[in-house]
């Protein structure tokens, strides 16, 4: 699922100059090597009961995919010149990934929210969080 995601965000025409995942991200301490970047991950799995009498257990399963985009840009004070690049990163993330449906995923992207984590010496961070839904099957 994540593959797919990192493959759609980085096709032609991406203004991302990296794209990794969780285990990438935490090894970025204070800005990515290269700018813009975005992180793609599965944020939080959250199952229902399996409502059947089979005998094998099934349980339809909603997952969380936060998408974390950092930019840096030093052209402005305060941030502001990242903080204005950062809008038109978003609107491109949205764009690709709102009614995708990943690789594995029953249902199409919707958004659930964004939130800023942090601007600091230049370099903003920002989450947005999509859902879709697969399914857990016992083996």
């Amino acid at each position: 699922m994540i593959t797919s995601l990192k493959t759609r965000l980085l096709a032609p025409g991406t203004p991302f100059r990296i794209a990794g995942g969780a285990t990438d991200l935490a090894t970025v301490k204070d800005a990515p090597p290269q700018s813009p970047a975005v992180y793609v991950f599965c944020g939080t799995d959250r199952s229902e009961k399996d409502g059947t009498t089979r005998s094998k257990v099934r349980q339809r399963c909603t997952v969380d995919i936060s998408v974390v985009i950092v930019t840096t840009n030093l052209s402005a004070q305060h941030n502001a010149a990242a903080a204005d690049d950062v809008e038109t990163l978003k609107k491109f993330v949205r764009g690709r990934l709102l009614g995708f449906v990943p690789d594995g995923a029953l249902d199409p992207l919707q958004h659930v929210e964004g939130e800023m984590q942090q601007a600091i010496a230049g370099t903003v961070w920002f989450e947005d969080v999509f859902v879709t839904t697969t399914w857990l099957n016992e083996d």
